[in-house]
C-alpha cells in the first residue's frame, strides 16, 4: 500500500473516532474503551451488511452461486461484529453484587467466539479446497464478479486496519480478533482473485492449492487469537512493566525499604487489582507507616488506575550485627543462582541456637525436587558460616520470571 492510500485510510479512521468517541483520547477511562468497542462494532455490522446486500442483488441478477456465497459470508461476518458490539456493551456493565471486580472479562470470552468463527472460516475453505484438489473446477474469468471481488478486499482491508488501530489504541482483545477476521478474508478473497488472474493469463488452474494454503494461514490465525485470549482467563503473568511500574511507585515514597510479593489479578482491559509487601522500618509508628501505605494505595488507584492492597513488613535496618548475617546470607544465595532472592528477613537469639527466618523466592523455572535442593543447600552453607543457625525458609514463587 502506498503512502498516499495508507494516509486517506488513517484520515478516515480519525475523523471517525474524532466524530463518534467522546474524550477519544482518554483511552484508561472505561467508558471511553466503550465507547471505541461500540464504534468498532457497529462499522463492522455496516459494512458487511453493505457487501452482503450488494453481493446479493448482483448474485441474484447474474445468476451467481459464488457470489451469493461470497455474500453469505459477510453476513456471518457481521454476526462477529454483532457480538463483538454484545460483548463490549456487557464487559462496560458496572460491578455488582454477584461480580464485585465488574464484568470486563466479557470482552475476552467475545473475542474466543470470533476467533473460533475465524477457525471455522478456514476450515471451511480447507474443506472446499481440499474437495477442488481431487476434482477441479473450470475459472472463468468475469469483469463484474471480479470487480466485486476487489471491491470487498479494499473495504476488508480497511476494516483490518480500522480495528487494529483501535485494538492496539485500547488494548482491545476483541477487537484485534475483528482486525484479524477481516485479515483472513482479504487473504481468502486475494487468493481466490490470483487464481482467477493465473488461470486467465497461464490456463493453469491454481485455485485448489492456493485455498488450501490460504486457509491453513487463517486457521493459525484463528488459533492464535484463541490462545492469546485464553491467556488472560486463565491467569497470564503480569505485564513487566506494569509489574516494574507499581514497584518503582511503591519503593519511591520515603518510609518504604523495599517491596515484594506483588501479585497483579486482571478483571478485564483497564481492570486490575494488585497485592504487594511493603518493608518499612520496625522502629518506625506504626500509625505513621500505616499513613505511608493508605496514601500509596489512594495513589496508585489515581496515577494508575488499580486497586493495590500492600500489607506492611517491618525490617531491621539499624542493626548492625542483623545486617551483617544478612549480607552473609545474601553472598550464599547469590552464589547458589542469581535469580534466588530473599525477604521478611528476621534473627531470633537463643543460647545454643539462632534462628534465621526468611522467605527464599525461587523462580518457577524450578522443579520441586530442585527446590528442596536448594534450600538444604542453603541450610547447609549458613551452618557453616556459624553452626548455631537454623533456617526457617518459607519457600515463595517469583511471578515475575523474566
Amino acid at each position: 500500500m502506498d503512502k498516499q492510500k495508507w494516509k486517506v485510510k488513517n484520515i478516515m479512521t480519525e475523523y471517525l473516532v474524532k466524530k463518534f468517541v467522546k474524550d477519544y483520547q482518554n483511552t484508561e477511562d472505561a467508558q471511553v474503551r466503550t465507547r471505541y468497542g461500540i464504534l468498532s462494532s457497529c462499522v463492522g455490522i455496516l459494512c458487511n451488511v453493505l457487501l452482503f446486500g450488494t453481493k446479493l442483488v448482483i448474485g441474484l441478477l447474474m445468476n451467481s452461486l459464488a457470489i451469493m456465497a461470497d455474500a453469505l459470508n459477510n453476513l456471518s461476518d457481521a454476526a462477529s461484529s454483532i457480538i463483538s458490539f454484545v460483548g463490549v456493551k456487557m464487559a462496560s456493565k458496572p460491578a455488582d453484587k454477584e461480580h464485585p471486580f465488574g464484568h470486563g472479562r466479557i470482552e475476552y470470552i467475545a473475542a474466543l467466539i470470533v476467533s473460533f468463527l475465524v477457525i471455522e472460516v478456514g476450515i471451511t475453505c480447507f474443506r472446499s479446497s481440499f474437495g477442488k484438489l481431487f476434482d477441479p473446477e473450470p475459472i472463468a474469468f468475469e469483469w463484474v464478479p471480479f470487480l466485486i471481488l476487489l471491491l470487498s478486499v479494499g473495504v476488508k482491508l480497511w476494516m483490518s486496519l480500522f480495528n487494529r488501530k483501535l485494538g492496539k489504541r485500547i488494548d482491545s482483545k476483541v477487537m484485534l480478533a475483528a482486525a484479524a477476521d477481516s485479515t483472513g478474508d482479504v487473504i481468502v478473497t486475494s487468493a481466490t482473485l490470483a487464481s482467477i488472474l493465473i488461470g486467465y493469463f497461464t490456463s493453469a488452474n491454481v485455485d485448489a492449492i492456493a485455498g488450501l494454503a490460504v486457509s491453513l494461514l487463517v486457521i493459525w490465525s484463528g488459533i492464535n487469537i484463541a490462545r492469546d485470549t485464553l491467556e488472560p482467563l486463565i491467569g497470564q503473568r503480569p505485564d513487566p512493566e506494569l509489574y516494574h511500574q507499581i514497584q518503582e511507585m511503591v519503593e519511591s515514597y520515603d518510609g518504604i525499604v523495599g517491596t515484594h510479593d506483588l501479585i497483579i489479578h486482571n478483571y478485564g482491559p483497564n481492570r486490575s487489582m494488585a497485592s504487594i509487601h511493603a518493608e518499612v522500618p520496625r522502629e518506625t509508628d506504626i500509625e505513621v507507616s500505616h499513613e505511608i501505605i493508605d496514601r500509596i494505595e489512594r495513589d496508585v488507584a489515581r496515577k494508575l488506575n488499580i486497586f493495590l492492597v500492600i500489607h506492611m513488613d517491618p525490617v531491621e535496618i539499624h542493626d548492625e550485627k542483623v545486617l551483617a548475617v544478612k549480607t552473609k546470607l545474601n553472598g550464599v544465595v547469590q552464589a547458589l543462582d542469581p535469580q534466588l532472592s530473599f525477604h521478611d528477613f528476621r534473627v531470633v537469639n537463643g543460647q545454643e541456637q539462632i534462628n534465621l527466618i526468611f522467605d527464599l523466592m525461587i523462580p518457577f523455572t524450578y522443579t520441586p525436587e530442585e527446590a528442596k535442593k536448594v534450600v538444604h543447600q542453603v541450610e547447609s552453607l549458613m551452618k557453616e558460616v556459624d553452626s548455631r543457625y537454623q533456617c526457617v525458609i518459607t519457600v515463595d514463587k517469583d511471578y515475575l520470571t523474566e
